[in-house]
């Protein structure tokens, strides 16, 4: 997809998404990426941003997945699911007053990797909302593949912490059928997750390891998005590439 408006139309599109991996992982600002790939910083800041209004990462995230899958390398017998706060350097839209961080402006990262810690979707919220409020835009209409009423295209459990126990997700979990194993206030310990807990927490690191996600740099949520759905992508890219070495 070129830019429209200006700029040069002949540059590579592949020394240009190179060059947003280097932001992605180094963490750089746009002002400081080095010249070797050919690209000025604001052509490549440019194109950043139409893909992300075009939904690439997004596409390029499930079509990974997709890939993953046909393998069978993507489990679904069961997923985990999670947040982490992320502080707001620049505060924007979905940063509120983070309640782990003195009421400084933060956002949450929400992860939902399945049974090996694959992330398969990724969202953001304000850090001050509540965790359970992530639970169905992260498990709604998710699915691999088109058979989107296929029991094999969406997770059969679910694993979460006691931030999600809500009976009206109980419920709403059931009507899915998708099995629930939310620990339960008052009764289920604090280490109900058990060996499930290292599973969110390893992708959740694997996540945070990208330098641009973590502090959370982009004032516009959908440009954190871009770069959060393009990490997802990546681990799991990084997973297919281990099979083609």
């Amino acid at each position: 997809m070129r830019p429209q408006g200006g700029g040069v139309a002949n540059i590579d599109d592949q020394a240009v998404f190179a060059a947003i991996i280097y932001v992605l992982v180094s963490g750089c600002a746009w002002r400081a990426l080095p010249p070797c790939f050919g690209a000025s910083k604001s052509t490549v800041h440019r194109r950043f941003l139409i893909w992300s209004r075009a939904g690439v990462w997004g596409r390029l995230h499930q079509k990974v997945l997709e890939l993953l899958a046909g393998q069978g390398l993507v489990d679904l017998s069961r997923a985990v699911l999670d947040s982490a706060h992320v502080r707001a350097k620049k505060g924007g839209e979905l940063a509120g007053p983070s309640p782990v961080d003195r009421g400084k402006p933060g956002s949450k990262m929400h992860v939902l990797p399945d049974a090996n810690g694959l992330p398969l979707r990724v969202g953001l919220s304000a850090a001050n909302t509540h965790d359970s409020l992530g639970l169905k835009p992260m498990v709604a209409h998710f699915h691999i593949g088109h058979e989107s009423h296929s029991d094999h295209s969406k997770p059969q459990r679910l694993h979460a912490d006691k931030a999600y126990d809500v009976p009206d997700l109980r419920r709403w979990l059931h009507s899915q059928q998708i099995g629930v194993r939310i620990a339960r206030k008052g009764i289920d310990s604090s280490q109900r997750l058990g060996r499930r807990r290292w599973i969110i927490e390893r992708t959740i690191s694997w996540l945070t390891g990208y330098r641009r996600l973590s502090p959370r740099y982009e004032r516009h949520p959908r440009n954190y998005l871009a770069f959060l759905g393009l990490a997802a992508a990546f681990c799991c890219y990084k997973r297919l590439g281990k099979l083609t070495m």
